[in-house]
């Protein structure tokens, strides 16, 4: 184990170290036990400024390259 790897298990809503549920199931690693437990609040940010982006929302970019063109098999 990395000293200071610690997780955020989505199972149990704690923050755990290296040795706790199985990885599928939690976020990190971070840094400290407190970085962990501020996981969840992290990733909605980080959602909410996606969700905001117009490069990765459909509905706001309008960009002329993104036109759908005919594939080899169309017509």
């Amino acid at each position: 184990m990395a000293q200071g790897e610690w997780y955020y298990c989505l199972d149990h809503g704690t923050v755990e170290p290296y040795e706790g549920c199985r990885s599928a199931t939690r976020l990190g690693p971070y840094p400290t036990p407190a970085e962990a437990a501020q996981a969840l609040s992290r990733v909605a940010q980080r959602n909410e400024e996606w969700e905001n982006d117009p490069r990765f929302n459909d509905d706001l970019d309008q960009d002329a390259d993104d036109r759908e063109e005919p594939g080899p098999f169309a017509g």
